[in-house]
């Protein structure tokens, strides 16, 4: 009988200013809504969700950090063990935009280049009140040398797309071919929180 490999386990850390969209964009991920009242992370939520790929299934371990300065304190432990950093911005919010520099850069100094960064421009739909183009993502993400995608945790755009490159960007997935990234499949779902309280546009510049 073939050893049973064990669950690849990879930690996933939100990070971005306060009302940027991170826990819109992991619900969504997570159970596929979007709930329009706002209420601010306190401290630290984690979630889990195991995900199948053809040859092998991986554990994605989704930490959602709040943005308030108050808790700035807390982030470098959670940052300091991570596989993947995800950095989000509102596209309608310029200085959430100029602010994901300090965000990449205390990625940086946490964990060098042994990470995945992604910064993600996100509430697209608010098509009317953008301040910050798309150009601008991409090249701030050309200059950091990190992943880029824009998504709108609300109208559910990119969501998908945007794990479905972080997965096939872990390591030891390099070198599967690309179909088998795009069919990965949900196969199981676990919440824990334990906080205090309770069309592609990628571009890898």
């Amino acid at each position: 009988m073939a050893p049973v490999s064990p669950l690849a386990k990879y930690k996933l850390v939100f990070l971005g200013d306060q009302s940027v969209g991170k826990t819109s964009v992991i619900t969504r991920f997570m159970y596929d809504k979007f709930d329009n009242t706002y209420q601010a992370t306190i401290g630290i939520d984690f979630l889990s969700k195991t995900m199948y790929l053809e040859d092998r299934t991986v554990r994605l371990q989704l930490w959602d950090t709040a943005g308030q300065e108050r808790f700035r304190s807390l982030i470098p432990s959670y940052i300091r063990d991570s596989s993947v950093a995800i950095i989000v911005y509102d596209v309608a919010n310029r200085q959430s935009f100029i602010n994901s520099t300090n965000w990449i850069e205390d990625v940086r100094t946490e964990r060098g280049d042994d990470v995945i960064i992604v910064l993600v421009g996100n509430k697209t739909d608010l098509v009317e009140k953008r301040q910050v183009s798309v150009e601008e993502g991409e090249t701030k993400a050309r200059d950091h040398v990190v992943l880029f995608i824009e998504t709108s945790a609300k109208a559910g755009f990119n969501i998908k797309a945007l794990f479905r490159k972080i997965a096939g960007a872990l390591p030891g997935m390099e070198n599967l071919p690309s179909t088998k990234q795009e069919d990965m499949v949900d196969v199981n779902l676990k919440t824990t929180n334990t906080g205090t309280e309770s069309s592609e546009g990628w571009c890898f510049c």
